[in-house]
């Protein structure tokens, strides 16, 4: 199995103006070669409750044929979030974008009520794990991280039900403690790499953001370039067989 190439994109959203996000994208990922690329949660209007506005509809989003567009000039594949509205409902959804311009889909199971997400938005009930390259990859979305059983890992015939977390997020800065501890124990009670990215910047409503997105090996510990080997994976895994 190949090794996968991540780049983690930390970007200073603003909110609720797609066309300026668009441009610092466009910017920040010019001279961009990865396998995978992680944008922020909401990644073209930052995180607001305004979906009545800012949601796009799911069989005609713009947003999405940008990112479908992208994925085929980097030949290579994109997740993030977005506001969708579907069937009269609207969806924090994670999309991730094959770099043929295929969708697969997640929605936010964990609504981030200090914030009344719940009471905008519709919560997800599946579970997503997308193939690529041969990884089996689990899709998940900001506050779906302070909940491990939503991602519990186990054996399918004796192999893991997936390899890698990938988790896109607005997590501020006052809590950023949690994000660290979190994303560490996600990758090593589940024996998986943990991929995360945050954004940076300061809202509206003056919460600050710092980043931290990271990528964590399945023994918890943080890794300096964004190279995943499979093979390491699995010698961790055949060293220490927890998920059996």
């Amino acid at each position: 199995m190949q090794d996968l190439k991540v780049i983690l994109v930390e970007i200073d959203q603003v909110r609720e103006n797609k066309n300026i996000n668009f441009d610092n994208y466009n910017r920040n990922l010019q001279d961009i070669d990865a396998d995978l690329i992680l944008l922020p949660e909401m990644f073209n209007t930052g995180f607001t409750m305004n979906a009545k506005n800012m949601a796009e509809d799911w069989e005609d989003s713009f947003s999405i044929r940008w990112l479908q567009d992208l994925a085929k000039k980097k030949n290579a594949a994109i997740y993030t979030s977005l506001i969708i509205r579907e069937k009269e409902n609207y969806y924090n959804r994670g999309v991730f974008i094959y770099p043929n311009g295929t969708v697969k889909h997640y929605d936010k199971r964990k609504s981030f009520g200090l914030a009344g997400e719940d009471k905008v938005f519709s919560s997800g009930s599946n579970e997503v794990i997308v193939n690529y390259n041969g990884w089996n990859i689990q899709l998940q979305i900001c506050y779906d991280l302070r909940f491990p059983e939503i991602v519990r890992n186990r054996l399918v015939q004796k192999k893991p039900a997936y390899d890698i977390i990938l988790y896109v997020a607005n997590w501020p800065e006052k809590r950023i403690t949690h994000w660290d501890a979190l994303l560490k124990a996600r990758a090593i009670e589940n024996q998986c790499y943990v991929i995360a990215v945050n954004r940076i910047g300061v809202d509206p409503n003056n919460l600050v953001y710092n980043g931290h997105s990271t990528i964590i090996n399945a023994l918890g510990e943080k890794m300096n370039d964004g190279n995943l080997n499979y093979e390491l994976l699995q010698k961790t895994r055949e060293k220490l067989p927890f998920l059996a």
